[in-house]
């Protein structure tokens, strides 16, 4: 009889066909390892809209057996669990090698829109982790978990996360907290970074080969450009810098602040990636900055559109050897100057509900804009009472924000005058685009605080809401209400 030794472990069997598209680079590109184990991990939340995307019975996840794998306490079949390394700059620095020093690759799954990587992050020390402990704790997990789906149900391209779980296992931060782990989905977590290593390493085959799997399998058009002389690397260059600029434009029309935009926390495809020190702004400041380690304000939100350039710079540096020329490398970058206010205009005009485009409505848009900041109107609610209004024409709720009177006065006439003679179609419209709800710093906060305690209902109610965030919920009305006095007090920093 075989002893117990020489029994095959156990896995757990999702039901899925998996690929490895990523692994067949090469091991220049990753090093395989397993997850480490969590005791006793519990689940604080599953996305059962992505779990039916990605054709995942939602009850399996939730089995004993299916939380335990998602914490990465129990090996799931099919897979190949692997860090991938990068580089890159951060805030602003060179920092050389990094890497997913706290993730895990799984491999790829289809999906109901295309292949999906399943990726863990929270599973322990990877060769990449630079003296961290490889871990990600309850309250950072959470916050990543509601974020990215927030973003998804405001329509921005964004990474998606499919289940957040916890363990009592210790974490040392600030203090000690808890163990969490996220599944996070993507068709690719290739960000900027995993450029920048190649490059400065002058390890130019790898370069290609890494450009080349992301052509091939993101942007298959660039092959067959007549853009700059036929040049696929300076097509895919300039592909890349109109998805940045576009989920730029988004994020600045929502009022979305990132916190971080490391180039190893850019993705190649122009999603929104790495959820750390995020924000959505409450009183608007065009001057905030939500990061609480970012001491110099580099990443405040009236910067971020140029700090994305910068980083693109920095890929297209990254990029030069297989371009082959400098100049044909900057003109590559220049349609970001272009797609990036046109597309941010083109959001805008949506807010306002204005159906097509007019020489002054940047006018119209720049004297708002500065109405908020004088008076630090919140400005998610000023867009839901502003389309609300158009539909009434009782502007007072939106007056009622502001002390310059006078002044919203006379911005309320101008737009009024743009607008189409059918309000109801355009403040449907209005509705539509301008959120009643985006998951606020102290929304967040509470969930974590009640999730402490072992109580995942305010987890539950935000993942409701930020999945459907342009409609009404009267049940959960008060997550769509002015922020209290302490949300302000609150402190986000890179520590996860």
């Amino acid at each position: 009889m075989d002893s117990l030794a020489d029994a095959p472990p156990r896995l757990f069997d999702l039901g899925v066909g998996w690929k490895h598209s990523f692994a067949a680079l090469g091991p220049a590109f990753f090093t395989d390892l397993v997850a480490a184990p969590l005791p006793s991990p519990y689940l604080v939340g599953v996305n059962p809209r992505l779990a039916a995307d990605l054709r995942l019975p939602t009850d399996l996840l939730q089995s004993e057996d299916g939380v335990s794998a998602l914490t990465g306490s129990l090996p799931i079949a099919g897979t190949r669990p692997l860090a991938s390394v990068y580089s890159g700059h951060q805030f602003g620095v060179w920092a050389g090698q990094l890497g997913d020093g706290r993730a895990l690759l799984l491999g790829e799954v289809e999906s109901a829109t295309g292949p999906q990587e399943l990726q863990f992050k929270g599973t322990g020390r990877t060769p990449y982790s630079r003296m961290g402990d490889g871990r990600a704790v309850l309250r950072s997990s959470i916050r990543e978990f509601l974020g990215s789906e927030a973003m998804h149900g405001l329509r921005i391209p964004t990474t998606r996360a499919l289940s957040v779980t916890g363990s009592d296992a210790p974490v040392r931060r600030e203090e000690i907290e808890t163990a969490a782990v996220v599944v996070r989905v993507a068709p690719s977590f290739i960000r900027f970074g995993h450029f920048e290593h190649f490059a400065s390493r002058e390890q130019y085959g790898e370069l290609r080969t890494l450009a080349d799997y992301v052509i091939d399998r993101f942007y298959p058009e660039c092959r067959a450009t007549e853009r700059f002389g036929g040049n696929a690397y300076a097509a895919f260059l300039e592909q890349v810098s109109e998805r940045t600029a576009a989920l730029l434009a988004r994020w600045q029309a929502v009022g979305f602040c990132h916190g971080v935009m490391n180039t190893d926390n850019m993705s190649i495809l122009g999603l929104t990636i790495d959820y750390g020190p995020f924000q959505f702004l409450d009183a608007f400041d065009p001057n905030h900055i939500c990061n609480h380690s970012d001491e110099s304000g580099r990443y405040a939100y009236n910067r971020q559109p140029n700090v994305a350039y910068w980083n693109l710079f920095c890929l297209g540096q990254a990029l030069l050897p297989l371009i082959g020329d400098e100049q044909l490398t900057l003109a590559a970058l220049e349609s970001y100057k272009t797609i990036f206010p046109s597309e941010l205009e083109a959001c805008m005009r949506g807010k306002l509900g204005l159906p097509d485009a007019h020489e002054d409505d940047r006018v119209l848009v720049e004297r708002v804009l500065q109405l908020l900041a004088k008076d630090r109107v919140d400005y998610t609610i000023f867009w839901r009472r502003l389309s609300h209004a158009v539909a009434t024409g009782d502007p007072e709720p939106v007056r009622d924000q502001f002390l310059d009177r006078e002044g919203f006065d006379a911005w309320w006439r101008d737009h009024s005058a743009r607008l189409p003679a059918e309000r109801g179609a355009t403040a449907l419209g209005m509705l539509r685009t301008n959120p009643k709800f985006v998951l606020r710093n102290h929304l967040g906060e509470l969930a974590i605080r009640r999730a402490k305690v072992k109580d995942f209902g305010g987890v539950a109610d935000l993942l409701k809401v930020v999945h459907a965030p342009f409609d009404e919920h009267p049940a959960l009305e008060d997550l769509a209400g002015f922020p209290p006095d302490w949300a302000s007090h609150i402190e986000i920093s890179c520590s996860s």
